[in-house]
């Protein structure tokens, strides 16, 4: 079966032969910029937007900001290497705002993930008494250095494999064992979808519950996500949106999705 012939609900919509380009390489890539697209394909970027527009409209892709996303399963955990080419300025950003937030003798979770970490890596040098609980075995690593830090580790058994292979995340069992015994004054999460009806999603159910208990053990609750995860929808379901303090995305997430998030509850700050 050729690559065309494995996308029906293009053939039924008529599609010209550059749209099925156009998902075939979201297909293999995951995502692709409109100048990248327009280059490969030998058409103007007004063309491509137009032809992303349409793709979108059908539901075959997603648009993110600067070109388009492919549309995944609900199981789906982008590729480790996705999120670090992708959006590596955008979680900067918010892991500096994020980082800004943490205060003096703080008890502060931070969940395992590429965003998370480089909150860690964003800690101020002049923080002094506070202790990082985490789940993520890269952002201990990457704390050890700091003398203002006290870091534990939760315990349970290694994640392998997955988005972010390389965070070496720690889960069931025992993953949550003792979250329980923690109050913390904020926990930093990480999700792979955030959507306006079905909240803050995972695409791996020992992961979620590990963020559940991490919830459980917050006096406040701060997402961190970039704006290719605004309206994915992961099959483990973490939390409904009004249940986080604030979420933190970056400029690329669409005015009406930031409204409609705001609106199912969930205080949005852009980084």
């Amino acid at each position: 079966m050729t690559q065309t012939q494995a996308l029906p609900d293009l053939a039924r919509g008529r599609s010209l032969p550059r749209h099925e380009r156009i998902v075939e390489m979201l297909a293999g890539k995951g995502v692709v910029e409109v100048a990248a697209l327009a280059e490969e394909l030998g058409v103007s970027t007004v063309t491509i937007r137009a032809d992303l527009d349409a793709l979108e409209k059908r539901r075959l892709i997603r648009r993110i900001r600067g070109g388009a996303m492919a549309l995944r399963p609900a199981r789906f955990e982008r590729p480790a290497d996705l999120p670090s080419q992708s959006f590596s300025a955008e979680k900067e950003r918010i892991a500096d705002l994020a980082a800004s937030q943490v205060r003096d003798g703080e008890t502060v979770i931070l969940d395992a993930g590429t965003t998370t970490l480089a909150i860690a890596q964003a800690l101020p040098r002049t923080l002094t008494d506070v202790v990082v609980v985490t789940n993520g075995l890269d952002i201990a690593i990457a704390l050890q250095g700091h003398a203002g830090v006290t870091v534990i580790v939760t315990g349970g058994r290694l994640k392998r494999g997955g988005r972010n292979a390389h965070s070496n995340s720690l889960i069931s069992p025992f993953g949550a064992t003792l979250l329980q015994e923690i109050n913390a004054d904020v926990a930093f999460l990480c999700c792979a979808g955030v959507d306006a009806v079905r909240g803050f999603t995972n695409g791996n159910w020992e992961e979620a519950e590990v963020k559940k208990a991490m919830m459980a053990s917050a006096r406040r609750v701060v997402f961190v996500a970039d704006h290719g995860k605004i309206g994915h929808v992961g099959s483990a379901r973490i939390a409904p949106l009004e249940q986080a303090d604030l979420l933190i995305t970056d400029q690329g997430a669409a005015a009406a999705d930031i409204q409609a998030l705001e609106a199912a509850g969930v205080q949005v700050t852009i980084a």
